[in-house]
């Protein structure tokens, strides 16, 4: 097993807030030091806004956990300034498998289509993006970024005052208390913050087990680099299989195990390996971590509570299957840290942050729908629903347009936040891919990429159309970045921003969100934009 996980990455260290006669106060403390409250802090740090972490751990997560990140997360975190390693060490892929039985019924391409700089998919253990978070967080510090991380910093107890939140810590040299302007609930699905304010889930919890266990074994023909996803394979009767490469010889295998198991027989590590060897054959392998799950499709009523708001998995929960966990997590705070900043420095209303609750609760049902449906299909809960999806698995394989209807988890992809309260004006020449709400598509401008060239602010994209270098609306900054769609070989910015027309301008928002779209410059209607997508 990696040294990884035996090395304390943030170890606990007294603070001065421990030797205060009365309680600091922060601008803002994050709860939970995992993929979703890094993620928030480095955010933050890159604002240059006074942040705090806690966390009652010292060390990245022990086993892979999730390992599956999406295209749109990457690009958040290449904002984030740690994507790069991402991709460095981890598993591309594109190209998905599915099999009935023992024989494949069809493959898909969830990004067939060129000129991105990111694949559809990275495949690399939790453990590793953690300590890429933790690194960077540490080079910001480094840098002057007020941020910090405390290690073996449980919070206990939390109480909103209103202006403020009073925050009771437990240490290995005892309590102490602070106060926080804002606290962001990043501390997983049994999220204690969630529990001190007496709040709960609405949704479904589903009884199915599944083994998850990650294996080393030499590479082999038989499993190269994609996803493959099996219902009712021989070696798994009447259930289902994943697989899915990762860095350093290591597989994640899950095998659905059904209802009502003797879960301490299950996860003996001899039984274990019967299951693997009845999958694997004659292959050598050895096991490396192992773990029983069942899941939920749930999500908080509201994600924001005061001054205590909350992400990830705290605030939502859906299947594995899709890879819509930290991915989800991921677009959370990359949500609310812009809107936040705004707020702290005078140039929005508080009631700006209550849009982080209409955009992330649109995501997190669109990410509970589709993960019940795929749960519902994988699990069938009645024989009439087991023939009816063997029948699709049956036809899929010689009728391309029964296909849609196979379900071995829809795989993430970012929300478009259709009908959000911040959305400005379209134009209907314009493609529909980037519209009002939709994150932007990324295109090769160059040498470089439009995703690079554009966040933490926000930015008037101009194709073919003039407009100022640079606004400031009610101190609000907005910076042009000025193309030409019409140049360079291939014809991604006409396609993927143009469609009909001829010109086209488009505010941005800092999380690379469409806010408006016209297809000439109007400084007047810009304006009133920048006003609406600031919660004015």
């Amino acid at each position: 097993m990696s040294k990884i996980f035996e090395l304390p990455l943030y170890p606990y260290k007294r603070s001065a807030d421990q030797d205060a006669s009365t309680p600091a106060r922060h601008r803002i403390v994050v709860i939970g030091a995992g993929p979703i409250g890094l993620g928030a802090a480095i955010d933050l740090a890159q604002y240059g806004v006074a942040t705090i972490v806690l966390d009652d751990n010292d060390r990245v997560s022990w086993g892979s956990r999730a390992i599956c990140f999406a295209k749109r997360p990457l690009e958040i975190l290449d904002r984030l300034g740690c994507g790069q390693p991402m991709v460095d060490k981890g598993v591309a892929w594109n190209l998905g498998k599915v099999y009935f039985d023992n024989r494949q019924v069809y493959e898909f391409n969830l990004l067939a289509e060129s000129g991105h700089k990111r694949p559809a998919f990275v495949n690399l253990q939790q453990y590793y993006f953690e300590q890429y978070l933790v690194d960077r967080f540490r080079a910001l510090e480094a840098d002057g970024a007020p941020a910090e991380l405390r290690g073996k910093n449980s919070v206990t107890a939390l109480v909103d005052e209103g202006a403020t939140v009073l925050l009771t810590i437990e240490t290995p040299e005892g309590a102490y208390q602070i106060r926080a302007d804002y606290v962001i609930a990043c501390d997983g699905a049994n999220s204690p913050a969630r529990r001190m304010l007496g709040l709960d889930f609405v949704g479904r919890v589903f009884e199915d087990n599944f083994l998850i266990a990650d294996i080393v074994m030499e590479e082999t023909a038989s499993f190269p680099v994609e996803r493959r996803f099996w219902f009712d394979p021989p070696f798994n009767r009447g259930q289902s299989a994943l697989l899915h490469k990762q860095p350093d010889k290591v597989w994640r295998v899950d095998l659905q195990l059904g209802w009502n198991i003797d879960r301490e027989k299950e996860i003996k590590p001899e039984n274990v390996i019967s299951r693997l060897k009845a999958f694997l054959g004659d292959i050598q392998f050895e096991l490396e971590w192992v773990s029983i799950y069942t899941f939920q499709c749930r999500r908080m009523e509201k994600f924001r509570h005061g001054h205590v708001i909350f992400a990830g998995d705290a605030a939502h929960q859906v299947s594995p299957f899709g890879a819509r966990g930290a991915n989800s997590g991921l677009q959370d705070t990359d949500n609310l840290i812009w809107k936040l900043k705004l707020v702290l420095d005078g140039k929005a209303p508080e009631s700006l942050l209550d849009s982080y609750d209409y955009e992330r609760v649109h995501g997190a049902e669109e990410n509970i729908l589709n993960s019940s449906r795929s749960t519902d299909f994988i699990t069938p809960k009645s024989e009439i629903s087991r023939l009816f999806r063997d029948a699709v698995l049956d036809l899929s394989e010689r009728v391309p347009g029964i296909r849609p209807l196979v379900n071995s988890g829809r795989l993430s992809v970012p929300c478009t936040y259709d009908g959000s309260p911040l959305n400005g004006p379209d134009h209907p020449d314009l493609p529909a891919r980037t519209r009002p709400g939709a994150p932007v598509v990324d295109a090769p401008i160059g040498a470089s990429w439009l995703i690079d060239a554009l966040g933490n602010r926000f930015q008037l994209l101009t194709l073919n159309a003039e407009a100022p270098a640079r606004l400031e609306i009610d101190g609000v900054v907005v910076d042009r970045l000025a193309l030409d769609a019409n140049s360079g070989s291939e014809d991604y910015l006409r396609q993927r921003y143009l469609g009909n027309a001829d010109s086209a301008v488009y505010l941005l928002r800092p999380d690379q969100h469409v806010a408006a779209r016209w297809t000439h410059y109007d400084a007047d209607a810009v304006a009133e934009a920048v006003r609406k997508s600031t919660g004015r």
